[in-house]
């Protein structure tokens, strides 16, 4: 299979010196992959249930807009402190803490009698699928050496991601219909429990050679204002000037700068400041942004637009989202497959532009639009969505020291779903604007329309940032070139 690394800052301790043997790496790369589909199979799962769960429990529209973004929130909030502790505590602990984590959110929530109680469940599904995530690509990291080995097993990984995404509403919406919307996350929570003890038992457990001390104060400014953020973003689709929404805005900044301060005075950061001045983790970092912002944005909307504007059953809007995520499953596959001359970040900047060639596709929409419309743009998005996937699981992991993927891991991903709270904000405001103006679905169906224009913009900024640090890389090697150039010119004088 692919070739296993054999010599990195890492440590490997079930025993003094367990070898890392072919088994073991695909042991690793196997629980990975369906840690990783289960985590996103809980975080889609309401869009195709969200009728039948806010029914259910009574909620309001406030309640309504909590249920689809309360996971996010616990995501944002956990991803980088887990992928930290996941590099310096055991990743295998880390990884099945998270699931023990999921497992538990998830029976809650299947036994949620309100929406308060529904919503924290999801904040806390949100905070082990981060330890999952995090802990996933970090294995992948410490098992699989760069190059095609790594190539081939980010692929895996960013076909599990896609895998979750088209997971997620079809199993939801098969539940809801054929039984109760409670039972995916019974299922959910034995599925989670199972693989926890299949990792704890058949997993050797890896870190990093070097043992850091945790920067708790980073960790919790960093959770309050990524907190603070993102309820903000969700509390403000209800009224963007209400007294809580700029509370929240309010403490989401001051945490974040208190956070900055805090990472640039301590010895163990988690986040080393100096990756912002690095090229390729800017670009991976910016890329998964605009992913979380662009596609996901757009894309997380889908279900209750074909449901509210043209009607179609949760059924049929979760087969036609398969349209998107399955195609990406397939491209993060045979994306290794791509020419060795193009670097990761002619894939990142690649991949965004045939996103955004999809989103725009999936404007023109009309009342009268039938299913099949939204086919040709969902299948273009998830070519580069595939693609997308596969090469940030690898960019995010080798933009980082070695040793630190599941740190690299954690700060990518934090800027994917930070990214796609910022996107379905961006998206729900946009739609309900051009709602007020028009007339029942002729309105959702205008704001859809330039919803997918905004969000196209988006994906093509992304990719002009990741361009722009090959430039900026670029100038910088020449210029250290010819630094190097003249000193030794003046050395033979």
């Amino acid at each position: 299979m692919s070739r296993i690394r054999q010599a990195a800052p890492d440590t490997t301790t079930r025993g003094a010196t367990a070898p890392r043997t072919g088994e073991q790496a695909r042991r690793a790369l196997a629980v990975a992959a369906v840690g990783t589909v289960l985590a996103l199979v809980a975080f889609t799962a309401p869009l195709a249930t969200v009728g039948s769960v806010t029914a259910a429990l009574g909620s309001d529209v406030a309640g309504r807009t909590w249920i689809l973004s309360s996971m996010g929130i616990g995501l944002g909030a956990a991803l980088l402190t887990t992928g930290t502790l996941a590099d310096d505590r055991g990743r295998r602990r880390v990884l099945v803490g998270g699931l023990v984590v999921l497992a538990a959110s998830s029976l809650a929530a299947a036994l949620a009698g309100g929406t308060l109680v529904f919503v924290l469940a999801r904040v806390g599904q949100g905070i082990g699928a981060a330890a999952v995530i995090a802990a996933s690509l970090g294995l992948v990291a410490h098992w699989f050496e760069p190059g095609a080995a790594r190539a081939a097993a980010s692929g895996v990984w960013g076909a599990s991601v896609g895998g979750g995404i088209a997971l997620g509403p079809l199993v939801a919406s098969a539940f809801d219909r054929w039984a109760s919307w409670r039972d995916t996350y019974v299922v959910l929570a034995v599925a989670a429990l199972g693989l926890a003890a299949v990792a704890r038992r058949r997993l050797d457990e890896t870190r990093s050679h070097e043992r850091r001390p945790l920067d708790a104060w980073g960790a919790t400014l960093l959770a309050v204002a990524t907190t603070g953020f993102l309820a903000a973003l969700v509390e403000g689709r209800n009224g963007w000037g209400r007294p809580e929404v700029l509370v929240l805005l309010g403490l989401g900044a001051a945490s974040a700068a208190a956070f900055v301060v805090a990472e640039r005075r301590t010895s163990f950061p988690m986040v080393d400041p100096s990756l912002f001045r690095d090229g390729r983790f800017v670009a991976a970092s910016a890329a998964a942004l605009a992913t979380g912002a662009g596609a996901i944005g757009l894309l997380s909307f889908l279900p209750g637009f074909l449901a509210l504007a043209l009607g179609l059953p949760p059924t049929t809007s979760a087969v036609l989202f398969l349209a998107w995520s399955g195609t990406s499953v397939v491209f993060a596959l045979v994306a290794r497959r791509l020419p060795a001359g193009w670097s990761g970040r002619a894939q990142l900047a690649g991949g965004l532009v045939v996103v955004a060639a999809g989103q725009l596709a999936l404007s023109g929409i009309t009342p009268g639009s039938s299913w099949a419309r939204f086919l040709p743009g969902l299948l273009v998005a998830g070519v580069g969505s595939g693609v997308l996937n596969a090469a940030l699981g690898r960019e995010a992991v080798a933009s980082v020291p070695p040793g630190r993927g599941g740190m690299g891991s954690g700060a990518n991903n934090t800027a994917r779903y930070l990214g796609s709270s910022i996107g379905v904000t961006v998206v729900a405001v946009v739609v309900a604007a051009h709602a007020g103006t028009g007339s029942g679905a002729s309105g959702l169906v205008a704001g859809w329309n330039v919803a997918a224009w905004v969000t196209a913009g988006i994906s093509l900024a992304g990719a002009v940032v990741v361009g722009a640090t090959t430039v900026t890389d670029g100038r910088r090697a020449d210029a250290d070139a010819d630094a190097v150039a003249d000193a030794v010119a003046d050395s033979t004088h």
